[in-house]
Parts: structure tokens; sequence; C-alpha cells
């Protein structure tokens, strides 16, 4: 069996949210090892490069952006953003062979979709063309994010995810008076349905042991949903009024990660409490980033893990994805999502 820590390919990473990227203005971003460049032409357009010059290996996002193109700047070559093609070499002479229309940096498929930024990394580094896929598309993400906060996890990206989607460490590792109390746990059944490359817990009412639903008012219905590679999204709906909590775990090199998470709402009690409820996101984010810490610790010693019962079954619905994704590539075929319609009943 092949190793299951590994990195998905061939399918959109979330590269940043559109408010950070400026026009003329660029930022370095790794991303599943890779370097990147990512930035926005004058023409407003995002562009997505290879972040290492080909001429001297000179990171591109050192330099500046002129019109819709990226100079390099250690000796001035020219790229454009849309398909990383060589523009300009300025230390070439009018009698001398010009040869910038064969070379080219690594470009990748970007996608602007309302606040949020995915890039399509292929498992070909030429790749060239349009995605056979979409990034998971949401209609909340048109509005303004909120309460954005990051988080540089010491981990493995399998591990990471397999932590954003545990539903049983919540009562222990964020328990907290406000949000789970002491004594609270009970059982708990919820119905799953495959969605895309993913599955979606369908809505319900929160548990009536997550008090932080209840600043909401009224009577929320909760759905969740997880989408391959790395997205974890929960939309909470309130009559007319909705929101939607975006979480996602970005892998940066073997052995970290980045977890990042927004919310995208018109509930006017959640721009109220901006303030209070960023500290309980602050909160919950250092923490799980103290247990991985912790647990890499323990990894060091490469001990077996375990997988058990309905708890743990969507971590191993994740790598049952991540199979079927690099087999539906190989063989050249559409993928199938392999999850089956079930519920699944659990003590938090």
């Amino acid at each position: 069996m092949a190793d299951p820590f590994t990195f998905v390919e061939n399918i959109w990473y979330f590269a940043g949210f559109s408010p950070q990227f400026k026009r003329g203005q660029m930022q370095h971003k790794t991303i599943a090892c890779q370097p990147i460049v990512i930035g926005r032409g004058e023409n407003g357009k995002i562009f997505a490069l290879r972040d290492i010059c080909p001429h001297r290996a000179a990171p591109l996002s050192a330099g500046r952006v002129i019109e819709n193109s990226v100079q390099c700047p250690y000796h001035g070559w020219r790229f454009r953003g849309d398909d990383g093609q060589c523009l300009e070499i300025p230390s070439i002479c009018k009698h001398q062979k010009d040869p910038s229309s064969g070379i080219s940096v690594r470009n990748y498929p970007v996608r602007e979709d309302g606040n949020l930024i995915w890039i399509y990394l292929a498992s070909d580094k030429n790749f060239k063309g349009t995605p056979p896929v979409e990034p998971p598309q949401f209609t909340e993400t048109h509005m303004k994010p909120r309460l954005v906060n990051s988080l540089i996890l010491e981990a493995n990206f399998d591990h990471s995810v397999i932590g954003l989607i545990d539903p049983a460490h919540v009562s222990f590792l964020h328990k907290q008076w406000w949000w789970r109390a002491d004594g609270s746990m009970h059982d708990k059944t919820k119905h799953f349905e495959p969605r895309g490359a993913g599955w979606v817990m369908s809505s319900h009412q929160p548990s009536s042991n997550s008090l932080g639903y209840k600043l909401l008012g009224g009577k929320p219905v909760t759905e969740i949903s997880f989408y391959l590679p790395n997205v974890r999204v929960e939309h909470i709906t309130l009559g007319k009024k909705t929101l939607l909590s975006f979480t996602v775990i970005t892998p940066i090199t073997e052995d970290r990660t980045e977890i990042t998470q927004a919310f995208f709402t018109n509930i006017n009690i959640v721009k109220f409490l901006s303030p209070l409820i960023g500290m309980g996101i602050k909160t919950f984010l250092q923490q799980d980033g103290d247990m991985v810490k912790l647990q890499a610790g323990c990894l060091e010693y490469n001990p077996k893990l375990m997988l058990l019962g309905d708890a743990d079954m969507q971590a191993r619905w994740y790598f049952t994805l991540k199979k079927e994704w690099a087999l539906a590539h190989a063989e050249n075929r559409p993928f199938k999502n392999p999850i089956k319609p079930q519920s699944l009943s659990w003590r938090s």
C-alpha cells in the first residue's frame, strides 16, 4: 500500500483572501513544497507563478509588478503574469539574439471566487489550459471576510486535516465554560451524504452543549461540509441571515501546515461581538497548535495509529477519498466518490 501521507495533486488549494492582494502587489507563499508568488496585476487580475527566476534563482516576489508582469529584482528579467512567458532580458543588446521567446517560468491556474483565491496544483509541472475540476464555491464568500486568523502548525498535512475533521476532541481539547461544560457529553447521531469530492453532515440544530451557538439567538440550523483536500465549512442559517465558517489547512512543507479560519456573515450580532468571538477563535487555534506540537514529539517514534468507531469514520473517509482521487487521475477517468449515505453516532 502506498504511503497515505502525501499531498493531493491535480486539485485546487486555498491561497488567500482577495483583500490581501492589492493592484501592483505580490506575496510569496509555499504550498505543498512549491514556492509560489501570488500577485495582482495593474489590470486587477490575480496571477500565480513559480517564485524562482529561471536565470539565477532569485525570488520573483522580491521584485516588482510592471503593468501585468513581474520583474526579477536581480537582473530585471520580466515575466508575464498570465502564462509566465519571458518578455524581456535587459542585458541583451539590440544586435544580439534575444532568447526570451523560449524562456518561461511555471505559471499556476488561479481562480478568484468572491473573496477566496484558489491555485491549482497539477502533478504535471508543464500543465497548461483549463483545470478539469472547479474549486469549491460558496455564495457567502462574496461578503467581506471577518475574524480572519491563521496559525502555523508544526505538523504533517494529513495529521492536521484529521484534527480539523475530528469531532471527538472538542469536548476535551477545547473545553471552555463558554463552549463545552464539564459533564455535558452525550450521544449524538448525524447523517452524512457524499458531496463532490467530499461529504456533508446534513442540516441539523447545533448540539445543546455547544453554548457558543446560543449567542446567535433564535433556532440556528447548521450544515457542516468537507471538501478534498483540506476545506471544512460550517454553514449556519438563522431565518434569512447566514454565516459561513470557513476553515482550511494549507500544506507548506512535509512537516509544516497553516490553519486559516474566517467568517462570512450578515448576522449583526456576530459583527457586534467580533472582538469577543475573535478571542475565542484564537484560543481554539492555539490549543490545536499546542496539541499538534505535543503530538509531533510522539510521532517521531513512528507509532502505529488507530482509527476506531464512528468518531474516526471521517478520518477514514479522508484517506479513502485521497486514494480514489489519485487513482482516477492515474487511470484517466472521472472521480467516483466512494462515500455512501449513512448515519454516524459518537459521544461528545
